[in-house]
């Protein structure tokens, strides 16, 4: 199989993340994992002027606030997107970050959940859910949930509206949403109106390796084939059921009854054909899933907004589909 040419932008990110070992969790140990999961990206200083480079600066017009709610185990961190120009209620999207259930914080996506709460007006919740190896399945899942549940009831007090909720993540994060808008509907929890699902890890059976996308996934750029197995071992423990649909909602028996979704993929993704077998599932239950696919972009592009030109038009096709999904009745 052919590889397309990649944008420059694109080129520039796969020249930096194989320039430094730090960028890949096959190349960490547990101490290296444990500073990557330890280490903060600041708000303030030439380190946050350097990760704005890279991941993004938050929208103008936008508040961003850290918050936390009272989980079983502790506290879970939140941070909290709000338009500065009034209005009230507004819808409220609740985000899951990604980095392979073992990496990443809610701070990674301030570009992303900045401009969709200033450009959908609404109110985004981001959870920092618990991190594997240290915390495995179901940690996260169970962190993702329960903020769910505690961001609805306390909408009215962050400006939101109760009725009009969706969730969203990307890789991980996306796994965690599309599994989410499963628990809510299985619970009785939460009404999800939307769910938007950003190169989603739909998949984590053994069926994956067996996929096109996964075995022409030659460049590895930001996500190997060999980071996946990686994550994989770090969040599951060996006696789980792969198949379980809170790991690989693809599995799940039924799909029907779930809120519509956005799915958006990347053509240089392993991911990529577990993310359009969702949408075509969602749609063979008898939903509503829209695919948005970007062909020459790699797993992770919305997290480079400035070097990956289809962060901005992916993005701005999530706003519209949460647009129309969301809106007031």
């Amino acid at each position: 199989m052919t590889q397309p040419r990649l944008p420059v932008g694109v080129r520039a990110i796969d020249r930096l993340m194989k320039s430094n070992k730090a960028f890949s969790i096959e190349h960490m140990d547990q101490r290296a994992l444990q500073r990557a999961q330890t280490s903060v990206i600041p708000d303030a200083g030439a380190a946050a002027v350097v990760a704005s480079f890279f991941l993004g600066r938050p929208r103008a017009g936008v508040t961003i606030a850290t918050s936390s709610f009272p989980a079983a185990h502790g506290e879970v961190p939140l941070r909290v997107y709000t338009p500065d120009r009034p209005a009230r209620p507004r819808p409220v999207v609740v985000n899951f970050h990604g980095g392979g259930f073992a990496l990443g914080s809610a701070r990674q996506c301030d570009w992303t959940c900045s401009t969709i709460a200033y450009d959908l007006d609404a109110v985004v919740v981001s959870v920092d859910y618990r991190l594997a190896p240290t915390h495995r399945f179901p940690a996260a899942v169970e962190d993702c949930y329960d903020a769910l549940v505690w961001t609805v009831a306390h909408a009215d007090e962050l400006g939101g509206d109760p009725e009009r909720i969706g969730v969203m993540g990307d890789s991980a994060g996306g796994n965690l949403a599309a599994v989410v808008a499963i628990m809510a509907r299985e619970q009785g929890g939460p009404l999800v109106r939307h769910q938007a699902l950003i190169y989603p890890a739909t998949d984590l059976t053994d069926a994956l390796r067996e996929t096109e996308s996964y075995r022409a996934n030659t460049r590895g750029i930001v996500l190997s084939n060999a980071d996946m197995e990686i994550f994989r071992g770090h969040y599951l423990d060996e006696s789980i059921d792969s198949t379980d649909w809170r790991l690989s909602p693809l599995h799940a028996p039924d799909l029907s009854g779930l809120p519509p979704a956005v799915v958006v993929v990347a053509g240089l993704d392993p991911l990529h054909d577990a993310g359009v077998a969702y949408a075509e599932a969602l749609v063979a239950a008898g939903g509503s899933a829209r695919v948005e696919d970007f062909h020459v972009m790699p797993h992770g592009f919305l997290s480079f907004p400035y070097f990956s030109r289809g962060a901005k038009p992916a993005l701005a096709a999530i706003v519209a589909a949460q647009r129309v999904a969301l809106a007031a009745t």
